[in-house]
C-alpha cells in the first residue's frame, strides 16, 4: 500500500528518507525551516545544505508552512534533532487529525525530562494521537549511504504490533531492509547511548590510543547501554541487535559519524565550542551525554564511560586523563549475572 508521507525536517536523514520513500512509490512531502532549502528542492531537486550531491525524485515536494505540509498525510516522520522535538511537535499538534502514524527517526534523550523521543511525542500529542500510533526507526543508517541506496538494515518499533508492521511495510525497499522489534524502550536507548560511545571512540582515534583501546571501549560501551536499558525494562537481546551493537559499530567507526567527528577533534586538542561552531549538522551525543549521565545517577546505574565523556565535554578534562581514569578503575568481573 502506497501512503502519503510528511517528513518533518529536511536535514541529511530527512532528505535521505524522502528519496527512499518516494522511490518506493509513496507521495512524499518535506518540511524545512529554511526557504532556500525548500526552493532548491522544489526547483532543482537537490538540498543545497545536506547530501547536496544526491538528486531527489521529482515527486518530492518541500514546504516551509507546517499547516500546508500536514495536508491529510497517512504518516508523519519526525526527522528533527532531539532537542527541538518537543517544540516542533507542539507547533504541529493543531494540524493532526488523529489518524496519522507518527514515526521518530531522531536518536536522543531529552534533557531534564529524560524522555525518549517517542515519549516526548506521546506527551505532546496526547488527545490527538494515541500511543499505539507512535513508533520509531533506528539502526546503523548513515544518511550519506541511505540516500545512495547502499544496503542498509534497521529496525522498526512501536507501542503497537500493528503500527510496527505498517512502519516496516512503508519503509521497506530492496536496499532499505526493516526488521520488527517490539522493544521500543530498548531500541531508543540503544540509538541514543551509542552516540555517547561514538564521541569516546573518536577521542581515542584522535589521540591515537590504538585499536585495542577502541575495541574495549565499544564492548564496554555496549555493556553500559544494556545496563541502562535493562534497568528501564528493555530486553538485553535488543542490544545485541541492529539498534544496539549494529548502530554502535557504525557510529564508532564511520567517517560519516558526526559524533565520532566531535570526539576525534577533541582528541586532537580542539575545544568543543570550536568544533560545534564549524558543524552544519547536529551531533546528538553532545546533549545526550548530559541527559544520560543525570538519568543514570537518578536510576543508580553505573556508566563510567558516559561520566568520562561528560567530564571531557563539559568540565575540560584532558582526554588522556579520561583514558587513564578508565584504565585504572577498580578491577572486577567482566560479566556480573
Amino acid at each position: 500500500m502506497k501512503r502519503r508521507i510528511t517528513i518533518i525536517g529536511a536535514g541529511s536523514f530527512g532528505t535521505a528518507l524522502s528519496v527512499v520513500l518516494a522511490r518506493a512509490g509513496n507521495k512524499v512531502q518535506l518540511w524545512a525551516r529554511e526557504a532556500d532549502i525548500a526552493y532548491s528542492i522544489n526547483k532543482q531537486h537537490r538540498n543545497p545544505s545536506y547530501i547536496s550531491d544526491v538528486t531527489l525524485p521529482d515527486s518530492v515536494v518541500c514546504y516551509t508552512d507546517l499547516e500546508e505540509c500536514l495536508d491529510d498525510p497517512d504518516m508523519v516522520v519526525f526527522a528533527t534533532p532531539s532537542h527541538v522535538m518537543r517544540e516542533v511537535a507542539t507547533n504541529l499538534k493543531p494540524y493532526f487529525n488523529g489518524d496519522e502514524i507518527v514515526v521518530s527517526v531522531a536518536k536522543g534523550i531529552e534533557n531534564d525530562t529524560f524522555q525518549t523521543m517517542s515519549q516526548v511525542l506521546s506527551e505532546v500529542l496526547k488527545r490527538k494521537i494515541i500511543d499505539d500510533h507512535i513508533g520509531v526507526i533506528s539502526g546503523p543508517s548513515h544518511a550519506e549511504e541511505v540516500s545512495k541506496f547502499k544496503p542498509t538494515t534497521v529496525v522498526a518499533s512501536s507501542y503497537s504490533k500493528r503500527t510496527t508492521k505498517i512502519i516496516q511495510d512503508t519503509f521497506l525497499t530492496p536496499m532499505f531492509r526493516v526488521y520488527l522489534n517490539y522493544d521500543i524502550i530498548g531500541v531508543e536507548i540503544g540509538g541514543a547511548v551509542k552516540n555517547i560511545m561514538a564521541i569516546a571512540a573518536g577521542i581515542l582515534d584522535g589521540s591515537q590510543s590504538g585499536d585495542n583501546a577502541k575495541a574495549a571501549l565499544m564492548t564496554r560501551g555496549l555493556h553500559e547501554m544494556k545496563r541502562l536499558g535493562m534497568q528501564l525494562g528493555a530486553s538485553q537481546d535488543t542490544f545485541a541487535g541492529l539498534a544496539g551493537m549494529g548502530d554502535l559499530i557504525v557510529t564508532c567507526t564511520s567517517e560519516h559519524s558526526r559524533n565520532r567527528f566531535v570526539g576525534f577533534n577533541i582528541g586532537q586538542g580542539k575545544s568543543l565550542d570550536e568544533i560545534v561552531s564549524k558543524m552544519n549538522m547536529v551531533a546528538e551525543g553532545v546533549k545526550t551525554t548530559r541527559s544520560v549521565l543525570e538519568w543514570s545517577k537518578k536510576l543508580g546505574v553505573e556508566m563510567p564511560i558516559t561520566a568520562a565523556v561528560y567530564r571531557v565535554l563539559f568540565e575540560g578534562e584532558d582526554p588522556k586523563d579520561m583514558l587513564y581514569d578508565l584504565m585504572t578503575r577498580n578491577p572486577k568481573e567482566e560479566i556480573v549475572i
